[in-house]
């Protein structure tokens, strides 16, 4: 005798126009348990509005699983076991995913130019296009971005238009390097940004022992400020000697 299909009722918006995201998701992580799902949809804002003062709940979807409400899509996710993200929690995963980006588009660029993915060139273009995607990162939400780093960067908290300048300064730092472009310029630049952010970094974790977020990769970031922080510096810096023994 086969095993009995578990049963479901989704109840989602799903309108002219629009449909919730998370009313598709549930549906979606409901079929991929096995449940045979009896989708409800809520076509009007009336109906939303009747529904939710019918159940006593704030928001769509919802799920019921044997008649009994489990909730919305977080909800859903708990009953079935599955964690379920903190939206304030810290990660290191958005500057990961851009380093194994930024390396494999130095590496591609290396095999395209070179003839070969590991060469010199290719540790360079790394550096230059991490510099580049951190920078533009930045760009999304100056503002956003200064006001999160005037929290450690020492010289922003001595000249507050330096925090807006920084996110230009590095951008452009990038571009050059890539291009080998201006050496008197970039490398100088790339050095100062990098060693002023470098020591900040250094003295709010280490030395401070603050628990704050960093600027990295933009003013919404959750990363934490810390090793990462320090490591984006010190490639600006490395980068720029590096570059300073092959010009001067």
């Amino acid at each position: 005798m086969g095993r009995m299909t578990r049963q479901a009722t989704l109840h989602r918006m799903v309108m002219p126009g629009h449909s919730c995201p998370y009313g598709l998701k549930a549906k979606h992580l409901l079929e991929r348990r096995g449940f045979t799902v009896d989708d409800r949809w809520l076509t009007t804002r009336e109906q939303v509005d009747a529904f939710k003062a019918e159940h006593g709940v704030k928001t769509t979807p919802q799920t019921f699983i044997d008649g009994v409400r489990v909730g919305g899509h977080d909800d859903l996710r708990r009953h079935l076991g599955l964690p379920v993200a903190d939206p304030d929690a810290t990660s290191y995963t958005p500057v990961i995913a851009l380093f194994a980006m930024t390396a494999l588009m130095a590496l591609a660029a290396s095999f395209a130019v070179e003839g070969s993915a590991f060469t010199f060139r290719a540790a360079e273009w790394f550096i230059s296009f991490s510099m580049i995607v951190l920078a533009l990162l930045k760009l999304q939400d100056v503002d956003k971005f200064a006001t999160m780093f005037l929290n450690y960067d020492l010289l922003a908290k001595r000249w507050v238009p330096y925090a807006s300048i920084y996110p230009f300064a590095e951008g452009l730092a990038g571009v050059l390097m890539t291009a080998h472009a201006l050496p008197w310029l970039s490398i100088p630049l790339a050095l100062f940004i990098g060693g002023i952010g470098a020591v900040s970094v250094f003295k709010a974790v280490y030395i401070e022992k603050r628990d704050i977020k960093c600027a990295c990769v933009g003013g919404s970031s959750k990363v934490p400020l810390g090793f990462v922080s320090l490591t984006e510096n010190v490639m600006m810096v490395l980068m720029a000697l590096w570059m300073a023994r092959m010009w001067f």
